[in-house]
């Protein structure tokens, strides 16, 4: 039987990684830091990683990765590219399966009814 206190709050243990996620975070240098809350802020707005468990591995893998790159005195530049968004799209998309993000399907949707609209437009 599910914990009721989880049943209410939801999966507690997940919420204990982000914590942890977050404990990580404050433990690296100050740019990291600066980098992880940018890339934090990229992924809650346009990740469309849309369930938790998955999200919260890619925030562990986040950590890893940036303590990593600290550790071994990566630039940062160097860890994202001259593109940061590329570079996220990139890492998305290994937590995606390959999806389209939700912005990519909004986009599509936008589309498909601009397109009917042009064809009843047509049909007037």
């Amino acid at each position: 039987m599910r914990n009721p206190i989880e049943f209410i709050a939801g999966d507690l243990s997940d919420k204990k990684k982000w914590r942890e996620y977050k404990a990580r975070v404050k433990e690296l240098p100050d740019s990291y830091q600066t980098a992880a809350k940018g890339i934090e802020w990229y992924i809650m707005n346009f990740g469309a990683v849309d369930d938790g468990p998955t999200l919260v591995r890619l925030f562990g893998d986040l950590a890893d990765l940036l303590e990593g790159s600290a550790a071994d005195g990566l630039p940062i530049r160097d860890l994202v590219g001259e593109n940061p968004a590329d570079f996220m799209e990139t890492l998305l998309d290994t937590y995606r399966g390959g999806g389209k993000s939700w912005v990519e399907k909004e986009c599509d949707c936008l589309a498909a009814t601009i397109d009917k609209a042009v064809d009843e437009q047509g049909r007037e």
